[in-house]
């Protein structure tokens, strides 16, 4: 897979390009701080409860369950710069389109629109890895990425309640969108004439042509299923965290939106400083000589242990010792994401790297579904957050038992026969 990484680009605009793809996929993922923040802004519009919310946070995470299942077919079909302009171009136009939503419905036709041309933001992250960067050095591509996306989301806290208080929830949309486009054209103007980019060529192109379209090699292959129910069990938290972590701030310390940015940017940088330290640890490691099955899963098992004490949080009596400590769960949810996806690229030939990736996000969202339908019935139910905490807590444990059970060894490269034929 090292040959994936087109040798005529240089170092300089690789990480060029990478970055901006990393800043459009932040206007990417704004909706998601957008909706959390503003929840009580719109549940007064609407006349929401929380089973109507985790409802709504189920539709989007569903519509883009389902859409992951082609993007990734797409991303590799098209390759990397082509995959850029039309899920940008798709993901800022449903953005946007929450302007003109004034009923439910049209909201959740907005949020069904967003989530399914989101879905390509993953799959392309993960094959412009691929494609950009040589092994030992992807692991810290990937916790770059997710440290931008970090640094985007605790700005997000503060930028928020400005814009709204400015536009409305619609209008911060609405920029949301604005930025999509505006990220978009600075990468069609780095990647101008940078074939590399373009469409898989060659014997890969074969391939691709050729097998694209089916899903059926990767359906029935342990790796696969190793990566994607891993990344279902683990998503769960993550998903949670994202959709209702601003309600218990707010049920359990009384805060205010403007109060939220704080604990919230606590979070999401422990969440960017934990993919950061745990790509940059990975990299060090492969480069010094340990095994990738060594690193990957030394690494995911240091995460389920920094999460499994999350309960603790309904203990802790003071604002600041929970904020920290979510901030340190984050970490370990990123360094744990950040090692699925790197076997990816481990292990995945790289004409189907994008069909797996896609696969392994719809296993997330759909776990995203799951918890989000749950949380909202669980709190209405006057349940609290115990039960919810004490899932999250051993669902990265679980998931790296699935993970060793059927991917006892992780080795590269693989030959594509040997792994999908």
């Amino acid at each position: 897979m090292a040959a994936d990484a087109p040798s005529s680009i240089a170092p300089r605009l690789r990480w060029s390009l990478f970055t901006v793809l990393c800043v459009a996929g932040v206007f990417n993922a704004m909706d998601r701080p957008i909706i959390a923040i503003l929840k009580p802004d719109m549940m007064e519009d609407f006349g929401w409860t929380d089973s109507d919310f985790g409802d709504l946070a189920a539709v989007t995470q569903f519509s883009a369950a389902f859409a992951f299942l082609f993007t990734g077919w797409l991303v590799d079909r098209l390759g990397v710069n082509r995959s850029m302009q039309v899920g940008a171009s798709a993901w800022s136009l449903a953005a946007m389109a929450h302007g003109w939503a004034l009923t439910t419905w049209q909201v959740v036709a907005a949020r069904v629109g967003l989530g399914v041309t989101e879905a390509v933001q993953t799959p392309l992250t993960i094959k412009t890895v691929a494609t950009l960067f040589p092994p030992d050095k992807r692991s810290f591509a990937f916790g770059f990425a997710t440290m931008l996306a970090g640094a985007g989301t605790i700005a997000m806290p503060f930028v928020i309640p400005a814009l709204a208080l400015a536009v409305g929830w619609r209008g911060a949309l609405v920029a949301g969108g604005i930025g999509g486009f505006v990220s978009l054209l600075a990468w069609m103007w780095l990647a101008r004439g940078v074939a590399g980019l373009n469409a898989a060529q060659g014997a890969e192109a074969t391939a691709v042509g050729a097998g694209s379209a089916p899903y059926g090699a990767i359906l029935l292959n342990r790796q696969t299923w190793a990566i994607v129910v891993a990344k279902a069990l683990s998503d769960m938290t993550w998903w949670f965290i994202n959709f209702w972590l601003a309600d218990y701030y707010r049920k359990q310390f009384g805060l205010s939106t403007l109060e939220l940015a704080v604990p919230l940017a606590i979070a999401f940088a422990g969440s960017g400083l934990g993919a950061l330290l745990a790509g940059w640890v990975s990299t060090r490691l492969l480069e010094a000589g340990f095994s990738p099955n060594r690193v990957r899963k030394g690494v995911m098992l240091v995460c389920a242990l920094i999460v499994a004490p999350l309960p603790l949080v309904l203990q802790l009596g003071g604002f600041w010792p929970v904020a920290v400590m979510i901030g340190v769960v984050m970490a370990g949810h990123q360094g744990f994401s950040l090692s699925l996806f790197s076997t990816i690229t481990d292990v995945v030939p790289g004409e189907k790297v994008g069909r797996v990736t896609a696969f392994g996000a719809f296993m997330g969202n759909m776990g995203g579904v799951a918890i989000s339908l749950v949380a909202g019935r669980v709190l209405d139910a006057g349940l609290g957050y115990g039960p919810l905490f004490a899932f999250a807590a051993a669902s990265y444990l679980v998931a790296l038992a699935w993970f060793q059970l059927l991917l006892p060894e992780i080795r590269r490269p693989v030959s594509d026969t040997e792994l999908f034929d």
